[in-house]
């Protein structure tokens, strides 16, 4: 038989955790896969390294002062890849003819446009960015289901999920027997620390997640359990599952990934080291398996597993979250935006920790909610929960 087509990958936010563990995957295999394209906003030195060593054809800055600087240094190294600028050239990576998969993994609702175009253009995405789905749930599924693409999550939790079902699940009437959905959460650094401890916490300390390396705004999620209820409205519309359906499960060791309760008893689990590399590797090579570099899971070493309850009072994002689901319309986008601004702000020292809920709070009371059926009028809801969420930070910055 002939060998199999290398696929090539584009990346989106190739300088991120995610990207750095996708590069390293498909490193590992290059008989597999190879880099066509990587993105990144202004990391020139990294963006370098990548490209000296991985050689992908393309790679995109956004910021085009940076562009320039990355293409003049590639240059007096020899490299040929070409440098492209701006927001549309993501798109065009993500959307290119030549380009078989797109890791999605830009941070936050700048990458909801280019998600969208890989995912119109009827790629494989690989799904990071849980904003796409958070933003514009019905929009994205619409877009997957009309192209044709293949669309697989990356989260360590939906990963699990989607391992847990079957491989047909969407084709089955009555949602192939899932009674639940438990979405795994290690509770972050502050599970346990006192009430009152948490007016003083800093962003160095919100950062230190105890099981998982991510970058800054996602470690500050996981600290308030934001990414959590991201989570759940992603699985809302990964799954075609309602939200009184969607758990969260508390799970400090952040071995079991997540698990999926049958109505004939049977709970089935994921499980495995918390490395982003596994579930990277399932979805690139999906519907096969190889190697992601990640050390087998030793039981033994583990001893025993805990679960708790989410407190909804330590942990008030969680249920901003599921109100944002049940609200439905822009209310996942107001969601969202205001949580970025207010996590922007606490990360700069202008906002108080227990000031991140407050702010997302005051804003989807003030912003209301209404439909949203086009990217146009999803980014005019992050807009204006922007705006809004300003307002109320200045309210309560720190002096």
């Amino acid at each position: 038989m002939p060998a199999s087509p290398v696929q090539q990958i584009t990346i989106l936010g190739a300088t991120g955790s995610i990207g750095a563990s996708t590069l390293d995957v498909v490193a590992r295999h290059p008989d597999r896969f190879a880099v066509f394209a990587v993105s990144a906003h202004r990391q020139v030195e990294r963006m370098v390294e990548i490209c000296l060593r991985h050689r992908p054809r393309y790679a995109v800055m956004v910021d085009a002062d940076a562009a320039t600087r990355l293409q003049r240094l590639l240059v007096q190294q020899g490299c040929r890849t070409e440098v492209l600028a701006g927001a549309a050239a993501l798109e065009d990576v993500a959307a290119h003819g030549d380009v078989h998969a797109v890791m999605a993994a830009i941070v936050g609702a700048a990458g909801l446009k280019p998600t969208l175009a890989a995912a119109r253009a009827g790629k494989k995405v690989l799904l990071a960015n849980k904003e796409a789905l958070v933003l514009s749930g019905r929009l994205f599924m619409d877009t997957v289901a009309a192209s044709n693409a293949v669309l697989l999550p990356i989260d360590s939790e939906h990963n699990a999920v989607f391992q847990a079902l079957p491989v047909d699940y969407r084709r089955i009437p009555g949602a192939a027997g899932v009674r639940r959905i438990l979405l795994t959460a290690s509770g972050g650094p502050f599970r346990s620390t006192p009430l009152e401890a948490l007016d003083a916490v800093t962003p160095d300390q919100a950062c230190a997640h105890p099981n998982w390396v991510m970058g800054r705004k996602i470690s500050v999620d996981s600290a308030t359990m934001m990414n959590k209820g991201l989570e759940v409205i992603e699985a809302h519309w990964l799954f075609g599952a309602p939200a009184s359906i969607i758990e969260v499960v508390v799970h400090p060791q952040s071995v079991i990934h997540s698990m999926v309760d049958y109505l004939d008893g049977s709970v089935l689990a994921q499980l495995g080291n918390p490395d982003m590399r596994t579930p990277i590797a399932h979805a690139l090579a999906w519907p096969e398996r190889i190697d992601s570099g990640v050390a087998p899971l030793d039981l033994f070493a583990i001893g025993q597993l805990a679960f708790e309850r989410p407190d909804f009072h330590r942990f008030p994002c969680l249920a901003l979250a599921y109100r944002a689901l049940e609200e439905g319309g822009s209310a996942a986008a107001t969601l969202n935006a205001a949580n970025e601004e207010a996590v922007a702000a606490f990360l700069e020292g202008q906002l108080g920790f227990r000031g991140i809920p407050a702010v997302i709070e005051a804003t989807m009371e003030r912003a209301g909610q209404h439909a949203v059926d086009s990217v146009e009028a999803v980014l005019d809801a992050d807009r204006h929960a922007r705006r809004i969420a300003r307002e109320e930070i200045q309210t309560r910055r720190i002096p």
